[in-house]
């Protein structure tokens, strides 16, 4: 199979899909990989590192779409990319359709078969190629919401661990997955007062068992997210259902009742964000006011580290990246029903419930879509 790898144009995205140890592997297995020139340098990757890993260089990305069998990307298809897609070709990446009906109007018009990352799944119930990112951007959560809280940014001027005689920053992590632990972890760390609501009682006591005494935890009832968000000075939001629209968790006529200059930082911005006055940002300018409240909605925050972020999702994409080179992708989704959950658009249908319900579409079952 041909395999081409694009430079990402999403603004302020620095990662590349494919890194040299992918690209050797699938050349490897006997595949041919064409990587844009220029694709890896903001992950720390030049055209050699490429090249010596066996692959090709195009000069344009016109030229990948043109000639791949499989595309590999990291953030959805922006809309030129969208209209060099062919019927029959193959699209391997975050596509976060819920929120976008644009990019679903066009993936379908293409006729090409789109599997994201973000829904394909694993035999412990985990999404092992969105894990790694919101790991990522769990992480970077209280570091940005920290710089967020600057008096000079708009926000509170509270230091996250506080000083000797004044008390540390309050931080409300909204969920419990993989977001919210590890945004959880990281401002424990800095020394802030964390608390995280989850509906989920099972993993609110797991929580509770590896992390007691890090930091608390509390049932994500509307009360009491109500309560601990007006005493907050910073707000995690990090929700998830898988495929769908993140619900909205703090709506606009309850800013009113938070601490003037408190951060929302909303890492649920890519499935259309959990704060009712969230609106995706970039890197450039991640940060607004909406009466008095601060928001950080930057809708690629792992690109901010970019070269960490493109080894960790390319270890994790890899395997199933060669799954589809070698045996096609019916084949690979048959024999993998956790890939083919991952199947969400096949030729010009649309084959995931959650994004069909979110946006009123038809769905065709993805069991059906591997006889088309």
């Amino acid at each position: 199979m041909h395999i081409g790898c694009p430079k990402e144009i999403k603004p302020q995205e620095f990662r590349v899909g494919m890194t040299p140890n992918a690209a050797r592997e699938a050349v490897a297995h006997g595949h041919t990989v064409t990587i844009e020139a220029g694709a890896g340098v903001g992950a720390g990757f030049t055209d050699a590192d490429y090249t010596d890993a066996g692959a090709k260089l195009a000069e344009t990305a016109a030229e990948v779409f043109a000639t791949a069998d499989m595309i590999v990307k990291v953030k959805e298809p922006q809309a030129v990319e969208r209209k060099m897609l062919r019927e029959g070709q193959i699209l391997f990446t975050y596509l976060h359709l819920a929120p976008d009906p644009e990019q679903t109007k066009d993936l379908l018009a293409s006729g090409a078969t789109c599997i994201a990352y973000e829904t394909v799944t694993d035999d412990r119930g985990g999404l092992p190629l969105l894990a790694p990112m919101s790991e990522v951007a769990g992480r970077l959560a209280p570091q940005v919401g920290a710089w967020t809280l600057q008096k000079a940014n708009g926000g509170r001027g509270v230091l996250m661990g506080g000083v000797p005689g004044v008390g540390p920053a309050r931080v409300v992590v909204i969920g419990g997955g993989v977001v919210g632990t590890h945004a959880a972890k990281i401002a424990a760390g800095m020394g802030a007062d964390v608390t995280v609501l989850d509906r989920s009682l099972p993993r609110l006591r797991y929580l509770d068992d590896v992390f007691g005494g890090q930091f608390k935890t509390s049932y994500a009832s509307a009360g009491n997210t109500v309560e601990l968000a007006a005493e907050a000075d910073m707000i995690i939001g990090a929700v998830l259902i898988p495929g769908a629209a993140a619900p909205k968790l703090i709506s606009r006529a309850q800013l009113a009742n938070l601490k003037p200059g408190a951060a929302l930082v909303d890492v649920a911005i890519d499935q259309g964000g959990c704060f009712e006055t969230s609106r995706a940002t970039t890197h450039q300018d991640p940060i607004y006011d909406v009466d008095g409240i601060m928001h950080y909605c930057v809708a690629n925050m792992p690109g901010a580290v970019a070269r960490t972020s493109t080894i960790a999702l390319g270890n994790a994409t890899m395997p199933f990246m060669l799954a589809l080179a070698d045996k096609g992708w019916r084949q690979a989704c048959a024999d993998d029903p956790h890939l083919l959950n991952g199947l969400n658009v096949h030729a010009g249908q649309l084959t995931y419930y959650a994004v069909g319900k979110a946006l009123g579409i038809d769905v065709l079952a993805p069991s059906l879509a591997l006889k088309n």
